[in-house]
């Protein structure tokens, strides 16, 4: 029987705010089982850019990354966001193991060539760049890898790569030798029906369902990579799929189709 295995992401409105990340990593820390966190970290990389002069701009919830904003996203994301997160875990008795796709060629990725959109030095992958092999190797020791959304193309160059991307791929390749639960986890109670009213979280969410919430601009910007990314992974097979609160989704974590929004195929 193959063992659970948990990949929870985590966007920047729970890393903005300290008592709720303190929260989160205690929750996560305390589940059982096999676990891989990945983490964002846009409105810190933001915050620090604005002191450093540069702007952040987004297409579709998707950060527009030329040279400098490569840098400046290489060092928070990978060095001041991850870092932090991992001593934070072993803090907490986690045997956490930061990262980025380069690290142990954990995960490549192709730059998204440029179209309507050029996006710059952004990162496109897919499961078949994921290292399932050293990631069971890791998982098996009782290590956590923590991602950072940061991938590497295999010639040197890092690309910066969406977190809900890298969270959906590592879940579909690792389907293959797991019972994957992928939680994606933010500020709200799961996909609202309602934008304006937080009571409005939809118990489960299919492709047509989500295609009618876009016509009527129901979702979003900012939660439409999160939402392409959770069907992509049900699609292919992923066992579970939720999007929701991170205090309901861990707490839950035994019986996570009790809470959240549970993405079907």
């Amino acid at each position: 029987m193959k063992k659970t295995l948990s990949i929870v992401k985590i966007g920047g409105n729970v890393l903005d705010e300290p008592a709720a990340l303190q929260a989160f990593l205690r929750d996560f820390a305390a589940l059982g089982g096999a676990k891989i966190l990945v983490h964002g970290g846009g409105k810190i990389a933001s915050s620090i850019g604005q002191r450093l002069g540069l702007e952040a701009r987004y297409v579709q919830g998707r950060r527009i990354t030329d040279d400098a904003t490569l840098e400046l996203v290489t060092m928070v994301y990978g060095g001041l966001v991850n870092r932090q997160l991992t001593a934070q875990l072993q803090a907490l008795g986690c045997m956490a193991l930061g990262l980025s796709g380069a690290d142990g060629n954990a995960l490549s990725a192709g730059k998204r060539p440029a179209g309507a959109v050029d996006y710059g030095w952004a990162g496109d992958t897919g499961p078949e760049r994921v290292n399932t092999t050293l990631l069971q190797q890791w998982l098996d020791q009782g290590l956590t890898p923590v991602f950072a959304p940061l991938t590497h193309d295999g010639q040197g160059q890092l690309l910066n790569t969406n977190a809900d991307t890298i969270a959906s791929v590592l879940a579909q390749a690792l389907s293959a030798v797991f019972r994957v639960r992928l939680l994606f986890c933010f500020e709200k109670k799961g996909v609202l029906s309602d934008p304006t009213d937080d009571a409005s979280a939809l118990p489960s969410l299919r492709r047509e369902q989500y295609r009618q919430l876009q016509d009527k601009t129901a979702v979003s910007a900012g939660i439409l990579p999160k939402l392409d990314n959770a069907f992509a992974a049900a699609a292919a097979g992923v066992e579970t799929v939720l999007i929701g609160s991170a205090a309901d989704l861990l707490a839950n974590a035994a019986d996570a189709t009790a809470c959240g929004t549970r993405i079907l195929a």
